[in-house]
Order: C-alpha cells, then sequence, then structure tokens
C-alpha cells in the first residue's frame, strides 16, 4: 500500500492595504528566476521596482493589496488599466506556489472590485496561473504571440475575461 502525505493544512489568506515597508519584501520577491521565468517578465531593478509601485499607491483607478497568508506577506495583487483595459495581476513568492493562495487572493480581491468586465493575461506555459484565474470565473478568449520589451519576454499569452 503507498504511503499517503498528509494533506497540507488549510491557509488562512487575507488581503490588506499595502504598506510602504512591504516593497522590500515585494521586491526581493520578484527577483526570483524561477518567477520571472513562469511569468516571462524581467525584473525590474530597485529604482524601477519602487518608481511602479509609488505610481501604483498615488493612482486612485488601481487597487493594490497585499495578500498576507497565515500572518506572512506573501505576495501582491492589483486591479489597474493595462492597454486602457481593467485588468488584474499578482505575484506570489515561489516558496508559497501550491498552497492555494493565489486563488484565495484573487476571489477576495473580485469581492472588492465590481467592475468588469476584468481581463488578465498569463503565459501560455504558466498553467498554474491560468488555472487560477478560471477557477475564479476568468475564460481563455484566445491566445496571441506578445513582443518582448523592458519589462516583459517574448511569449505566447492567454487572453483571459471576466464578465
Amino acid at each position: 500500500m503507498p504511503e499517503q502525505r498528509p494533506a497540507n493544512p488549510p491557509v488562512r489568506v487575507h488581503l490588506r492595504s499595502v504598506d510602504r515597508g512591504d516593497l522590500p519584501t515585494l521586491y526581493r520577491f520578484q527577483l526570483d528566476p524561477d518567477s520571472n521565468r513562469m511569468a516571462a517578465v524581467i525584473p525590474r531593478d530597485e529604482a524601477a521596482f519602487s518608481a511602479a509601485w509609488e505610481k501604483s499607491l498615488s493612482e486612485p483607478g488601481v487597487t493594490a493589496r497585499a495578500i498576507v497568508a497565515d500572518g506572512t506577506l506573501v505576495g501582491s495583487i492589483a486591479c489597474f488599466k493595462m492597454d486602457g483595459l481593467d485588468a488584474v495581476g499578482y505575484w506570489i513568492a515561489r516558496e508559497h506556489w501550491g498552497r492555494g493562495i493565489a486563488t484565495r487572493a484573487l476571489a477576495l480581491l473580485l469581492e472588492v472590485v465590481a467592475v468588469r468586465p476584468l481581463h488578465a493575461r498569463a503565459a501560455r506555459h504558466n498553467i498554474a496561473s491560468i488555472r487560477v484565474l478560471e477557477r475564479c470565473g476568468f475564460v481563455v478568449t484566445g491566445y496571441r504571440l506578445s513582443s518582448g520589451d523592458a519589462r516583459y519576454l517574448e511569449c505566447e499569452e492567454a487572453m483571459l475575461i471576466l464578465r
């Protein structure tokens, strides 16, 4: 009889406002090479990272939240304008992947953000992120080849929408 592994205990997830004191930890999260490959992004240097967050925290149309799991800061999630569309995005520290945190965080954000439709994009190879979005009601509307730039790597992206 195969050995059964114990199930992971449920994770308590909540969202809170991003505090500027969170930025050094969030900055470290976005430096992880595996996370960057999965998201098909190029990490920002500290100045660019801080500038992007300062802009996000000061824009009235942006809803940015820290993701806290079992009392620990594990990532961030936001609703923002992307190419003129209302969109969501999130980042979970790699050591917290696979615990259902992103799905719970997105569900919590969707309780706060009432605007619809909401859009999302994910690298096609990022199956876990696409699953998170689908679990929360997003539907894949198609795929496109995204050309790279200073922030994003060239990759095929899944385009998703929540109506």
